[in-house]
């Protein structure tokens, strides 16, 4: 089988073709990536030479490109990881994401009906949903819970969810939707969360926590959402939607304050910045639906994915250090600087 995967340089992309590789060495990868600020090529060095891999430099709104690689590789299945992600920079610039996130997205399922395909999987978030109030942790989000976005991201990525679906029922695609909460795990990008402050710790810098630090995310381990995917794209049925949770609530300030514990540093180096507009406050997932139709779990527990994510920002400085010692810096401190 032979299977696109967009978006394949980031950070759950990567994780997921390294997953694919090892557990279905039969298959072709062909990772398409625009390698944007986020998309890392250094990350794909393991699998470069491998002979059932390739590397295609791609915009996925470059339709003229799109349908030359469909024409060249015939693939079976388009994982369409490939995104603007960071909700912060929507805020700043909606435009590149609902260029990326929502045309990039048409194009790559014109693709797939103008040359066939037996499977598109769109990886989504669970932004869609909105957010949950923190008094009530008896909610969670379901498929059926409806979409109710609050930022320019979460928007886009509703908004290419609903065009899916729309695919689905009007050309008859078949089309798969996954819902994953927080990831957290190698190879991601040091804006996020958790390897922002491994990195800040390990500097002695401050650590900028969003308003009062008390916001609730469900912390999902990468390698278990890439295992989610897999099962989807196996067992799946066309036209569903499913949300992948990792049952791993956490609140922001009390994974910082882990991280400080596990690197031994002081508290102190935490500093409440401006909140976000529109923070959402809680995420949950109700990850019942895959649980019974495909028997998927999490494997994971948050004390030893978070152990064993801290030990591999601790090994692997090489690959974060070249990426905050250049044009990101310039981002940060343009988000945090005067905040703080």
């Amino acid at each position: 089988m032979t299977i696109i995967v967009t978006g394949g340089a980031g950070f759950i992309g990567s994780n997921f073709i390294f997953h694919m590789l090892k557990e279905h060495p039969e298959d072709r990868i062909i990772c398409l990536d625009k390698l944007t600020y986020a998309g890392n090529l250094s990350t794909l060095k393991g699998v470069m030479d491998l002979p059932n891999f390739r590397f295609v430099k791609m915009d996925i709104c470059d339709r003229e490109a799109v349908y030359g690689l469909f024409e060249e590789e015939h693939p079976d299945v388009v994982v369409n990881f490939a995104a603007e992600s960071h909700v912060d920079r929507s805020i700043a610039n909606p435009e590149i994401f609902l260029e990326t996130n929502i045309i990039g997205t048409a194009v790559l399922m014109d693709a797939c009906r103008k040359y066939g395909i037996e499977r598109y999987h769109q990886v989504s978030t669970d932004e869609v949903y909105g957010d949950l109030p923190l008094d009530r942790p008896d909610l969670f989000f379901t498929e059926k819970t409806p979409l109710h976005t609050s930022s320019p991201y979460s928007s886009s990525k509703a908004s290419a969810d609903l065009l899916v679906g729309a695919y689905h029922r009007t050309y008859g695609l078949p089309v798969t939707i996954s819902r994953c909460s927080n990831n957290y795990g190698p190879y991601q990008f040091p804006e996020k969360l958790i390897p922002l402050m491994i990195a800040n710790a390990l500097a002695d810098k401050p650590l900028p926590v969003y308003g009062d630090g008390k916001n609730v995310r469900d912390w999902l381990y990468v390698e278990d959402h890439c295992k989610a995917i897999d099962l989807i794209l196996q067992h799946g049925r066309a036209g569903e939607v499913y949300n992948i949770g990792g049952h791993n609530e956490m609140g922001n300030i009390d994974i910082v304050k882990l991280i400080c514990k596990a690197l031994g540093k002081p508290e102190s180096l935490i500093t409440y910045v401006q909140d976000r507009k529109g923070h959402d406050r809680r995420y949950a997932i109700d990850p019942a639906k895959i649980h019974g139709e495909l028997g998927w779990l999490p494997e994971t527990k948050f004390a030893d994915g978070i152990k064993k994510t801290i030990e591999w920002y601790l090994t692997h400085k090489d690959w974060w250090e070249e990426i905050v010692s250049g044009e990101y810096q310039t981002y940060y401190e343009k988000m945090y600087g005067g905040k703080m």
